[in-house]
């Protein structure tokens, strides 16, 4: 079994620097492919592969190839393969398909075809069908259709290799894609070679920690493989025990070599959970989150690192001195008298954020880290354009890592990032100025626009009892982002967020350049107005024509809980485009709770039912809330139940308004109080071949809630479109009346855009 053909499959962009991983381990035939690397090896060098590669995800025996052109052609050729001498006697079977062509459509199907040709040939070569269990198989056999042939494999790795052993059950998804992304990132760093040199490590941005969990066990010498405990090749009838065994016995004391090597003396011989020696460390991690903290700091133990690994809390202010530490402590555990390089490496793009604010927090700790780097010293990032602008040259290594919705770009730099501009900000609570380095110099008119703004608005936000309040709407024309504080309330008592929407750029303004200036918002803002980079949410508002009306912001959500005239109102600080609630319309809430006292009220495209809270907080007897949106009507439960109006006179309904007002005219329901916030436009599939648009339809939309009025009862409606107007004599014809009341229902944080919306009292006349 000197002769094996095998493929080792990878993240994209990684394929030639695990060529040259796989040539290392003394393997000697040796070709890049798409997707992975083919080579050829005898059955120890298969398993040291499995055991010490860091950057292939499946080693996979190739059993043999298959005519693809008919179902029971691909049956014909994996029956003749030789089954009895690649599985194991004894060992249950499960097969996974990939691929398709135009006569092999289903993969369940292929695996199944698979499947029975195995069962077939073993039971005639062994007398018995092996078991087959699809959820925990001794050996996975994996077919790959692609056009016309089939390759077939036995996977000797099981899991994927990338599933690290010191990952945590509840790590998400995700977390074997960040430690691909970090071995990937070191290895095109030359982060071996340079280990070996005895140089440092940061990360400044660390996150969970995979990227300096990976350098340390490079650095120690830890085969990756060393604490996994199931794995395909035992189902693999070629496995040689002996020689398992005597690879894990080498690769524990090459580990125990390593360790003593980086770890402080006597380290080694102490309890996993010990703390390391500060002086000593040459790898270490910058996080400003406490969980993340604690999670890298896990992680760590469970890979045996503890003592060589140090996980510290700190940004872009702390990184200097990190790296200067570690940098002398890798200085002076070398033998020569030259001062040791350090590699500061972050991955960003793998992790999920629901706040760009916190990207733009960790680029500045990068950058910040890299400056104060040794001379020597190289720099690699995977996941960030807001560092390669602060770098202002072209990196030494640009390569794409992943496809489609996980490509991450990583770089690796040679030199230091150039000179940057820096804003100093004044800290909003009377302390120090702080330092921020910007890509636009003429972000500090921003700076200073938003830190005298904020100190005015706030002084009124306290006067007034306001919590959640506009701080910023594009004063400045370059800087066209909009910017809301909100308090947070209930269990998020004491935490303050910040919501920032940026109106896209017209096609005139370069893109680069307008990036560059929201970049530098996500920088200033936070450190202007005291609020934590996590707690700061980033979207892009594209102006409609008209007015946008609430879309998916395609993120993860962040919910939390704000207070209004002391109602408890649930927002969604980055799920969707809009939070749950239209701070434009604070003090049109208040009027209609101001109005609701002993009245029947109705909520019309009710959104979140903010409205509908303020109706019964001011004494409503009876309320309805009526939207197309299911997710919104259960928020809106949601809000009134946790202002304790639950009863059976408060209800909700799912239904297009403009179909219920028409159903509910012939009903002998009538309201005394109405409030009416339709979207701008809206084409909703719920609605079928109807299209909503506030100014062609609103004469019907108020003609029908008239008539749903009692006598002497009003309605309050308000829209968004900037250019509304109204068909007065449209509306008097059928005896509708329309008092604008849009003036006094501007709050003062919107006085500077007065046409945020418009609002009006309507009446039977």
């Amino acid at each position: 079994m000197e002769n094996l053909e095998l493929f080792a499959s990878c993240l994209a962009g990684l394929e030639r620097p695990l060529a040259d991983e796989l040539k290392q381990m003394g393997i000697k035939r040796v070709r890049p492919l798409g997707g992975g690397v083919a080579f050829f090896c005898g059955a120890r060098g298969a398993l040291k592969a499995s055991l010490w590669s860091r950057l292939a995800s499946r080693i996979m025996l190739v059993v043999g190839r298959a005519d693809a052109r008919l179902a029971d052609l691909l049956y014909d050729d994996v029956l003749d393969l030789p089954w009895e001498d690649v599985v194991a006697p004894g060992a249950s079977i499960a097969v996974s398909a990939h691929g398709m062509n135009e006569e092999l459509r289903n993969t369940r199907f292929t695996a199944l075809k698979v499947k029975d040709a195995v069962c077939d040939r073993l039971r005639d070569k062994r007398g018995a069908r092996p078991d087959v269990d699809a959820k925990d198989p001794d050996a996975v056999i994996d077919v790959r259709v692609r056009e016309k042939r089939a390759t077939v494999s036995l996977d000797l790795s099981g899991a994927s290799l990338y599933h690290r052993t010191y990952l945590a059950p509840d790590d998400g998804a995700e977390a074997p894609l960040e430690c691909a992304l970090a071995a990937g990132l070191l290895a095109l760093a030359n982060w071996r070679a340079r280990a070996r040199d005895g140089a440092a490590f940061v990360d400044p941005a660390c996150g969970d920690g995979a990227a300096v969990v990976e350098a340390a066990a490079v650095a120690c010498d830890l085969a990756p493989g060393l604490a996994r405990d199931c794995w395909g090749f035992h189902g693999w009838a070629g496995f040689d025990e002996d020689a398992w065994a005597d690879l894990l016995d080498d690769a524990d004391e090459r580990f125990e070599r390593g360790l003593a090597a980086v770890a402080a003396q006597g380290a080694v011989d102490g309890p996993a959970s010990a703390r390391p020696d500060l002086d000593v460390v040459r790898f270490a991690g910058l996080s400003a989150s406490s969980p993340a903290i604690s999670r890298a700091r896990g992680r760590a133990k469970r890979a045996g690192l503890r003592q060589a690994v140090s996980i510290e809390a700190g940004g872009a202010v702390e990184a200097p001195a990190l790296v200067e530490r570690v940098s002398a402590a890798a200085t002076a555990q070398g033998a020569g008298a030259e001062a040791a390089s350090c590699l500061v490496a972050s991955v960003l793009g793998a992790r999920e954020r629901s706040s760009e604010a916190s990207a733009q927090a960790d680029a500045a700790s990068f950058v910040a880290a890299a400056t104060a780097a040794p001379a020597g010293s190289a720099f690699a990032v995977a996941g960030s354009e807001a560092v390669e602008d602060r770098f202002g040259t072209e990196p030494a290594v640009r390569t794409e890592l992943g496809r489609d919705r996980v490509a991450v770009e990583a770089l690796v730099f040679d030199a230091p990032p150039a000179a940057s501009a820096v804003v100093m900000v004044p800290d909003p609570s009377g302390g120090a100025e702080h330092r921020v380095e910007v890509l636009e110099p003429a972000s500090e008119q921003f700076s200073s626009r938003l830190f005298k703004v904020a100190k005015e608005r706030r002084k009124w936000a306290r006067r007034e009892g306001v919590t959640c309040y506009r701080v910023y709407d594009a004063d400045l024309p370059d800087y066209a982002v909009a910017i809301d504080v909100y308090a947070g309330a209930g269990d998020a008592e004491g935490n303050t967020y910040l919501h920032i929407a940026e109106y896209a750029p017209p096609s005139s303004v370069d893109a680069a350049k307008a990036r560059r200036r929201f970049d530098d918002v996500l920088a200033l803002a936070p450190v202007a107005l005291g609020v934590r980079p996590d707690h700061v949410f980033a979207k892009t508002r594209r102006r409609d024509k008209g007015g946008a009306q609430y879309r998916d912001a395609g993120r993860r959500s962040y919910v939390t809980q704000v207070l209004e005239d002391g109602y408890l109102l649930e927002v969604d600080l980055s799920g969707y485009l809009d939070t749950g609630i239209f701070l434009d319309h604070r003090t049109t809430r208040e009027l209609v709770g101001a109005k609701a006292a002993g009245k029947r009220f109705l909520n019309l495209f009710a959104y979140t039912g903010t409205a509908t809270v303020h109706a019964a907080g001011g004494g409503a007897v009876e309320t309805t809330t009526v939207d197309l949106s299911q997710t919104y009507l259960d928020w809106a439960r949601r809000n009134m139940a946790d202002n304790g109006f639950a009863g059976p006179e408060h209800v909700f309904e799912r239904a297009d308004v403009m179909t219920w007002i028409t159903e509910t005219r012939r009903k002998p329901l009538r309201y005394d109080l109405i409030f009416v916030d339709p979207p701008t436009f809206s084409n909703s599939k719920a609605m079928g071949s109807r299209t909503w648009d506030v100014q062609r339809d609103h004469v019907e939309l108020l003609i029908g809630v008239t008539r749903l009025l009692t006598e002497g009862g009003e309605a309050v409606f308000s829209c968004n479109l900037r250019t509304f107007k109204p068909d007065v004599e449209a509306l008097a014809k059928y005896g509708v009346a329309v008092e604008d009341i849009t003036a006094s229902t501007i709050p003062h944080d919107f006085e500077r855009n007065p046409k945020i919306h418009q609002c009006f009292l309507v009446k039977r006349a």
